[in-house]
């Protein structure tokens, strides 16, 4: 059986890749929310390899890796950060030389192609946790098993879109909506083949 990709976005009401900040957001939490449960904890045991763009890739290892930690970080944080550092992390870049965080190798070059190859591997399930140019090619080629979105209650205008042109229509199914005590959204949509 193939390796399912799922691609992970965040997201204001009108589609801009942003981590805005609104009533209850900048509460600094000791125990992970719902969201970051649905999108990670949840999944530790399933998914073994993550697929970053650069810039996704270089604020993951700035912030999230074990040796970026605080002693002040939470527990469950330095979970998250020694999931990243056992997974495999692959970085799509065609101007990343070299990587600093264990378990990562770059690849460049046709996107349909090496998702192929990463689906063929051996291994559990693939996360795509990159920005809105990436993950809407993602989207553009039909080449994601689901999507897992959280939707700020915000309305932002600008920023980095998720959303642009399309070769086609995609049909998506609904698998579960989940609100939380801040006005987010989590959608879990899975591809129509």
């Amino acid at each position: 059986m193939a390796r399912k990709i799922t691609v992970n976005m965040y997201m204001t009401l009108d589609g801009y890749g942003e981590f805005p900040t609104y009533p209850g957001s900048d509460v600094p939490r000791r125990e992970p929310s719902e969201g970051f449960i649905d999108m990670w904890i949840n999944r530790y045991d399933s998914v073994d390899t993550i697929l970053f763009g650069r810039r996704s890739y270089e604020g993951h290892v700035a912030v999230h890796s074990e040796a970026a930690r605080k002693k002040s970080d939470p527990e469950y944080m330095f979970e998250f950060s020694r999931f990243l550092d056992r997974t495999q992390k692959i970085v799509l870049s065609h101007y990343l030389k070299k990587t600093e965080w264990q378990n990562t190798r770059i690849m460049k070059g046709s996107l349909t192609r090496i998702v192929g190859r990463l689906k063929r591997e051996p291994g559990k399930d693939i996360i795509v946790d990159a920005g809105p140019s990436l993950v809407h090619e993602f989207i553009q080629r039909g080449l994601a098993d689901d999507y897992r979105i959280a939707v700020w209650p915000v309305i932002l205008g600008h920023g980095n879109h998720y959303w642009g042109p399309m070769f086609k229509q995609q049909t998506l199914k609904l698998l579960s909506v989940k609100t939380l005590k801040n006005g987010e959204v989590m959608l879990h949509y899975e591809t129509v083949r």
